[in-house]
């Protein structure tokens, strides 16, 4: 076009000689509704711009180096198998681990911080990110695989994790079997996919016996021991006390061993406890903890075998995988008391 005519659109459009360069040579980076505008006015005019030109993926074509993998907390007791097995399964897979985890990695940016390091692939444990931000990595053709995901998880996104719903549901069935239909639920955080099957499982055990679970029988927390000792406190000074309490976890369990103990109640004489993950923390306690074992370290492993396939370009047919969870009886659970 004549340079007055690029002007002439300029004009029309509203926006600047530079930018209709930038749309007639095809450059992406351009704003939608500019774009729009300039268009209409070339098309006024019975011209048109080529499509945009769209940048290189960074990662197409890259599949070698190390593997990133993100653990936002420090290694515990839960995270540690996690974490060991992708690393011993990236090794026998010829891959390297490059590991971000702990408070650092709270506040890291798979999206900022993948592009930073050369990479292949990477195994998210736990993201904080939302499904938008997952989708639109995905999009860019990156490999990685989400460790038992914080939130749903979008359809396209690979992800692995355990039988929430069905564990809780089990551990409530057992208590019920027990005699007891009081049961106090120190519950999760809501906003974790966790937290709401776990409470959806004990639900759906107590609808099964024609129990509605009460709202004053329900405590929401972070998870912690410090949470648990002070929601099941709450709970067991109620004027008509639960007979058993449903622990989110086996730290949330331990803080309600303590707060039984606290009020001189005997566990599970008085009061049974339930935790769920099956620790080295549940056999520590006394009694042990009857509890929900999670597969943690198979977790893991079946997350390097997707990725691997995802690295290999393969096709994924089952792209969320939830592994079974096991019930495991112990001490801390015993038939209602005659109080």
């Amino acid at each position: 076009m004549e340079r007055s005519t690029v002007r002439d659109v300029a004009a029309q459009a509203g926006v600047s000689i530079a930018t209709v360069s930038r749309v007639l040579n095809g450059h992406d980076n351009v704003a939608p509704s500019t774009r729009a505008r300039v268009e209409a006015a070339l098309a006024s005019r019975g011209a048109s711009a080529p499509s945009p030109r769209t940048r290189p993926d960074p990662w197409s074509g890259t599949r070698s180096g190390p593997v990133f993998v993100r653990c936002p907390y420090v290694l515990s007791d839960y995270f540690g198998p996690i974490v060991s097995a992708i690393g011993e399964a990236l090794d026998l897979h010829g891959r390297a681990m490059l590991l971000d985890a702990g408070e650092s990695a709270q506040s890291t940016h798979p999206l900022t911080t993948v592009q930073a390091r050369e990479v292949a692939g990477a195994v998210l444990v736990l993201p904080p990110e939302d499904g938008d931000e997952l989708v639109a990595l995905r999009r860019r053709g990156f490999p990685f695989v989400v460790v038992d995901p914080r939130l749903t998880p979008p359809r396209d996104v690979a992800a692995v994790s355990a039988a929430h719903f069905a564990g809780a549901r089990q551990v409530t069935q057992h208590l019920l079997a027990l005699g007891h239909r009081r049961i106090g639920v120190v519950a999760g955080p809501r906003e974790w996919v966790a937290g709401n099957d776990r409470y959806a499982g004990h639900a759906a055990a107590m609808v099964d016996v024609g129990v509605l679970p009460p709202p004053e029988l329900v405590r929401f927390t972070h998870a912690t021991a410090a949470d648990g000792e002070r929601a099941a406190g709450e709970l067991l000074d109620l004027a008509d006390r639960p007979s058993a309490l449903v622990c989110f976890n086996d730290q949330s369990a331990v803080g309600a061993l303590r707060a039984a103990a606290a009020r001189g109640l005997a566990v599970p004489d008085d009061v049974s406890v339930t935790g769920f993950d099956d620790l080295e923390l549940s056999r520590a306690t006394a009694p042990q903890l009857t509890t929900v074992r999670q597969p943690l370290a198979e977790m893991g492993r079946i997350a390097v075998s997707l990725l691997v396939r995802l690295l290999e370009r393969h096709k994924l047919d089952a792209l969320h995988v939830e592994l079974a969870t096991e019930l495991v009886v112990r001490g801390s659970t015993g038939p209602v008391s005659g109080r």
